[in-house]
């Protein structure tokens, strides 16, 4: 793989990495082998979302995909925006558990009774899903991956440029991405088509960035932590 892969993937891997070693410290407590409180595990987030922020904003000058002029094509902003509100909805409705790998606890920041704190880690939470991250996983799916797929020589082809095993591959893999599985299919079918309509990775980011905005503000509003 070049460097142009290795741009895309990596700060993907580092979140990915952050979340399996959140996943084993958690083993490890559960276990008895490891004194960890769960107010003290909410700080892995912060760390992770701004440690790959910096990443992205380290390579930011190579990644060509992100044009955020196509966002003044008012027509297809508004369907992405319009697509993320719908995979909210969907996603919300979806916590199924035969769909779903396990239990999770989600990021429940209410366990920390000082307010700064608490509302510092809220940030940094909103920061990271609607921001870090919608950047970061388009990167690695739509961008890198689905064009892979297709052929290795991922920067010879298109941006948007569309095959069934890619899109297929590419969504089941975003699906397993995600706690709740078949939700996840949901959003990767649904951003993907977001791809196909628009040929912009920007706009993919956008549609991302709405529906874990609007999922932000839904958590806080209900306190369905098991979200988040």
């Amino acid at each position: 793989m070049g460097k142009a892969a290795w741009l895309r993937i990596v700060p993907f891997a580092v979140f990915m990495g952050f979340i399996g070693l959140q996943q084993g410290l958690q083993w490890l407590v559960d276990q008895g082998m490891l004194a960890l409180s769960e107010q003290l595990m909410l700080y892995l987030y912060p760390l992770k979302a701004i440690l790959v922020a910096i990443l992205l904003l380290s390579f930011i000058r190579h990644y060509d995909e992100l044009r955020w002029g196509d966002l003044k094509n008012p027509s297809q902003t508004f369907g992405s925006v319009l697509l993320g509100i719908i995979v909210f909805l969907l996603w919300i409705n979806m916590d199924w558990d035969f769909a779903t790998l396990g239990e999770s606890q989600g990021f429940n920041p209410s366990l920390i009774e000082n307010d700064p704190i608490r509302n510092g880690l809220i940030f940094s939470r909103i920061f990271g899903a609607a921001l870090v991250v919608p950047i970061m996983e388009e990167l690695f799916w739509r961008s890198f991956l689905l064009r892979y797929i297709i052929n290795q020589n991922f920067m010879a082809v298109r941006v948007g440029t569309y095959s069934l095993a890619s899109f297929l591959i590419g969504s089941v893999l975003f699906g397993l991405e995600h706690n709740l599985v078949l939700a996840g299919v949901m959003a990767g079918v649904a951003y993907s088509l977001v791809l196909y309509w628009t040929r912009s990775i920007s706009q993919c980011v956008l549609a991302h960035a709405v529906t874990n905005f609007i999922l932000a503000l839904y958590v806080l509003q209900t306190a369905n932590w098991q979200f988040w």
